[in-house]
């Protein structure tokens, strides 16, 4: 066979080895990428995790918050309420009807909703609630209320949680720690919008680390005169049977609809209209 047949055949060859290796490939990211979008709403296929979600039982349609009735005796009625906080904010298992959705029907209130699954109070990037509130949010919004999400990507990063500073002033706070990150955000909220801040927690899940959190928040509370919507101390709230947990929780993080409208909506409700001093 003369040379250039040979040398042809060989790059024929070759070129259909990189055929074959780059096929595999694609069909590989493709794949991956399925996935990602099926098993986490995330990527160019996150519609498969949305229509995934949309057939779980506890984000079934008569779970929807549209059949919330507002409260007639709201202290919020007509009032903007700044939401912030991360993937249990934003309602990553529950088609995004989460916190906020839940405030503002009850309340009859308008919300600000800066959440964003995966992110952390620890001031570590753009995208962490203290950039967020400072860059996103209006310093000439009418805030009447910030309600801020104890984050749980903190606990299970382990981020450090530092110590309650001596200090009062916005520059004092070491935000590289949750409870620097935490004093930032209640400082700048009284100073920039002059409005009460409250922390909610997590329902009780498995964490030393989420733990000394919510414990620090209660030194936070009286040093700043916060509020805490509190779902992780209590042994009733948390004590729920295997088969509400299933309707409910889609992890032990994440709530799906049902999980917020009938199990944590009502609690934080309460627990608002008691930071009001009112009965809720």
């Amino acid at each position: 066979m003369p040379v250039l047949a040979i040398k042809m055949k060989a790059r024929a060859s070759k070129k259909k080895r990189v055929l074959v290796v780059s096929g595999i490939i694609v069909a590989f990211l493709l794949v991956q990428w399925l996935f990602i979008g099926w098993k986490y709403s995330f990527g160019p296929f996150k519609a498969l995790g949305r229509f995934r979600l949309s057939k779980m039982a506890g984000n079934a349609e008569q779970y929807d918050f549209s059949y919330l009735q507002p409260r007639s005796d709201s202290p919020l009625k007509g009032k903007n309420v700044l939401f912030l906080g991360s993937s249990a904010t934003n309602g990553a298992a529950a088609l995004h009807q989460s916190i906020p959705e839940y405030i503002s029907a009850r309340f009859g209130c308008s919300s600000i909703k800066e959440a964003v699954d995966g992110t952390t109070l620890t001031d570590n990037g753009k995208s962490s609630y203290i950039q967020r509130m400072k860059n996103k949010v209006s310093k000439d919004a009418q805030i009447a209320l910030l309600i801020c999400q104890l984050s749980t990507n903190d606990a299970s990063k382990e981020l450090p949680l530092g110590e309650v500073s001596e200090g009062t002033a916005l520059e004092g706070f070491d935000t590289g720690t949750v409870t620097g990150a935490m004093e930032y955000i209640i400082c700048y909220a009284k100073q920039i919008w002059g409005c009460p801040v409250v922390f909610y927690t997590n329902a009780r899940f498995e964490s030393e680390n989420y733990a000394a959190m919510v414990e620090r928040l209660y030194e936070l509370k009286e040093k700043w005169n916060i509020g805490i919507l509190d779902l992780w101390s209590s042994d009733e709230f948390n004590d729920i049977t295997e088969k509400q947990r299933e309707l409910y929780m889609k992890d032990s993080i994440h709530p799906y609809k049902a999980g917020y409208r009938d199990w944590w909506g009502p609690e934080l409700e309460k627990q608002l209209f008691g930071f009001f001093g009112m009965e809720g």
